[in-house]
C-alpha cells in the first residue's frame, strides 16, 4: 500500500519501536482467494518438439552450418528427377495438394427473379455487374474470400445478404468438389535440398555446410506410437568436392555429443535408396546411458537416431549440380522421445488431446482450483470476518454455554454487534475441525489437523490451500451479514454443524478440478465436527 515517508520518517524520530512495530499497516493482507498459492508466478513451458528443434539449431551452428529454409511445397516432377525408378513408391506416400474449381455460374431469368427477392428490387445493371464479378471470379481476377466483399460494395447492399444469395440461388458453390493438382508436400527433405542446391550452383562455389529443420508429410496408413502423418526433420548437406562419408560420421557425432549421446555404430542401411551413392547410406546407431534400463525397446542403450549418404550423381546430374553432397537427417520427434523418455510419439506431440494422453495434475495445480466460495466485500466485513477467526483461536476450547463479542461498529448507516456463541451444554465453542485446512495431497482434497500423521501432506506448501475450516466459516458469517443488512434484517445467525461435503463449510473446487478428480478415482474428503455459531445484532 502506498504511504507517506515524510509522515514516517516524523513517526519513527518520536517513537521508532512504535513506527516499526506498525509499519505492517501498510502491508495489503491477501484475501482468502489472492493469497500463496493461488497468487503464483506463471512461466512459459516450451513443448518437448520444439525445444529440441531449438537445441538441434543451436547444436548445427556451433557446428558451423548455415541454416536455411527449403521448398515445402514440391512439384510432383521433381520426385521423378530425384528418386528416379523409386518415385512411384515414393508419391505413393505423398499428400498431393487440390484446390476447388472455379465454378463457371450462369444467371437465368429464374436465378434473377430469386436473387430479387433476397436482395430486394435491385435494377438490370445490378445485375449485370454481379455476372462481371462471377466471371472474373472464374478467370481468376477476384480471389474466393473477396467475392461476396465485391459484389456487396459493387452494388450497394450488405455482405449477409450477399451470402444468402450465393446459398440459396448458386448451388454450384456447394457442389464443388476438390481437383488435385501435381503439386505435393514435401515427404523427404531430400526433394528440398536438391532443388536449393541446383540454385546455389549458379551463384556460389563450395563448400557449402547447410541446414533445415522443418515439417514433412508422409502419407500413412494410420498414425501409431511411433508414427506420424507430419513429422520434423533435422536434415543437413556438406557439398564439397572432396567429401566422403566419413564427413557424416563426423557430423553425426558432433552433432548427437551434444545431447548425451556417447559412443556409435555405423551400419549400412539396407533400404539402400537411388538418389543415394552405393554403399554410402549408413544408418547411425548411438547409446545414451540413460536409456539403460528404461522401459522402452531401447533399454540397451542403443538407439538408431539418424541416417546419412552421399547423394548419387544421376541425381545431382539432373539439377546440373556437379560436386558430392552428404546429406544427414533424423527425425526429431525420434529425438525428442529419447530425450524426454517418451514412449509414444502421439502423447508427447499433443498432450493436450485426451485420446493420446493421459490427463496428469499435480497436487500445486488442484490446489489453486479451490476456493472460498462467498467473501465479505465490504472492509467492515473483512474485519468482521478476522475478528471471528481471532476470537475462535482465543477461545475455541471454552466450555459452553458461552458467548464471546468478536465485533462492533457501523456498516452502511446501521450499528452491528457480532459475538461467536455456543448455546448449548457439555460441549465448546468450536468443534473439534474447525482448524483443519484444505490441503492437496497425492490428489486427494483433504481436510487435515495440524499434527504429525499429516505431516507429509503438510510439509509441501504449493499443495496447501492456506485455508482453514474456520477461515471458510467466518468469510460465510461476514457475508451474511452484508447480506442482512442490505436486506433490512435485524439479526442473522450463521450456525455450521458437522461439515459433509466442501459447499457446507463454504468451499467450492473449479469444475474442472472435480471432473479429474472423480476421473481418476480420488477423494474429496473434506468433513468434520465445526459446531461454530456467529449471530449479529443489527440496529
Amino acid at each position: 500500500m502506498r504511504f507517506n515517508p515524510d509522515e514516517i520518517k516524523e513517526w519513527a524520530g518520536k517513537d521508532f519501536d512504535a513506527a516499526w512495530t506498525e509499519g505492517k499497516q501498510f502491508i495489503k493482507r491477501s484475501g482468502l482467494n489472492e493469497q500463496y498459492p493461488h497468487l503464483s508466478l506463471r512461466y512459459g513451458k516450451p513443448h518437448p518438439i520444439y525445444e529440441t528443434i531449438s537445441r538441434l539449431r543451436e547444436s548445427y551452428m556451433r557446428m558451423g552450418f548455415d541454416e536455411m529454409m527449403n521448398p515445402l511445397i514440391v512439384d510432383e516432377k521433381e520426385v521423378h528427377k530425384q528418386f528416379g525408378h523409386e518415385a512411384l513408391a515414393v508419391l505413393d506416400r505423398c499428400f498431393y495438394l487440390a484446390g476447388l474449381p472455379r465454378p463457371n455460374v450462369g444467371i437465368s431469368d429464374e436465378r434473377i427473379g430469386s436473387i430479387r427477392s433476397i436482395l430486394g428490387d435491385i435494377n438490370d445493371e445490378a445485375i449485370e455487374t454481379i455476372r462481371k464479378i462471377f466471371h472474373a471470379y472464374k478467370k481468376g481476377e477476384v480471389e474466393g474470400d473477396d467475392l461476396v466483399p465485391e459484389i456487396s460494395a459493387a452494388i450497394n447492399v450488405s455482405d449477409s445478404l450477399i451470402v444468402e444469395m450465393i446459398d440459396q440461388v448458386f448451388p454450384e458453390f456447394k457442389e464443388l468438389v476438390p481437383q488435385s493438382s501435381r503439386k505435393t508436400l514435401r515427404s523427404h527433405m531430400t526433394s528440398g535440398w536438391f532443388i536449393s542446391l541446383s540454385s546455389l550452383a549458379e551463384r556460389a562455389n563450395p563448400p557449402f555446410h547447410l541446414f533445415s529443420i522443418d515439417r514433412c508429410f508422409r502419407r500413412e496408413q494410420d498414425e501409431d506410437a511411433a508414427r506420424l502423418m507430419t513429422y520434423y526433420s533435422a536434415s543437413c548437406v556438406i557439398a564439397d568436392e572432396d567429401v566422403t562419408i566419413d564427413h557424416g560420421k563426423a557430423v553425426a557425432q558432433g552433432l548427437l555429443s551434444q545431447f548425451g549421446f556417447e559412443k556409435f555404430m555405423f551400419r549400412p542401411d539396407e533400404k539402400r535408396s537411388k538418389y543415394y551413392s552405393p554403399d554410402t547410406q549408413i544408418e547411425v546407431f548411438a547409446y545414451h546411458p540413460k536409456l539403460v534400463g528404461s522401459k522402452t525397446k531401447y533399454s540397451d542403450g542403443w538407439v538408431e537416431v539418424a541416417t546419412f549418404g552421399i547423394y548419387s550423381p544421376t541425381a545431382l546430374a539432373q539439377y546440373n549440380i556437379p560436386y558430392p553432397v552428404m546429406n544427414l537427417g533424423l527425425g526429431v520427434e525420434r529425438l525428442a522421445m529419447i530425450l524426454y523418455n517418451a514412449t509414444d510419439v502421439r502423447e508427447l506431440a499433443f498432450p493436450q488431446i485426451a485420446q493420446y494422453a493421459e490427463w496428469v495434475m499435480k497436487d500445486d495445480e488442484l490446489a489453486k482450483m479451490i476456493y472460498v466460495e462467498n467473501l465479505p466485500e465490504t472492509q467492515q466485513g473483512k474485519d468482521i470476518a478476522r475478528s471471528i477467526v481471532a476470537v475462535c483461536e482465543a477461545h475455541g476450547s471454552t466450555p459452553s454455554p458461552c458467548e464471546f463479542p468478536a465485533w462492533e461498529g457501523e456498516i452502511s448507516g446501521k450499528y452491528v454487534k457480532v459475538a461467536v456463541v455456543e448455546p448449548e451444554s457439555d460441549t465448546k465453542l468450536c468443534g473439534p475441525a474447525v482448524f483443519n485446512e484444505v490441503v492437496v495431497f497425492k490428489n486427494d482434497i483433504l481436510g487435515v489437523p495440524d499434527n504429525k500423521k499429516w505431516k507429509e501432506a503438510l510439509e509441501n506448501h504449493s499443495a496447501r490451500t492456506g485455508v482453514r475450516f474456520l477461515d471458510a466459516f467466518a468469510a460465510q458469517a461476514a457475508w451474511d451479514i452484508e447480506n442482512a443488512i442490505s436486506s433490512g434484517e435485524s439479526e442473522v445467525e450463521t450456525r455450521v454443524r458437522i461439515v459433509k461435503v466442501p459447499s457446507e463449510i463454504n468451499i467450492r473446487l473449479e469444475p474442472i478440478a472435480n471432473y479429474y478428480i472423480t476421473s481418476n478415482n480420488k477423494k474429496i474428503d473434506i468433513r468434520g465436527p465445526i459446531f461454530t455459531t456467529v449471530r449479529a445484532q443489527i440496529g
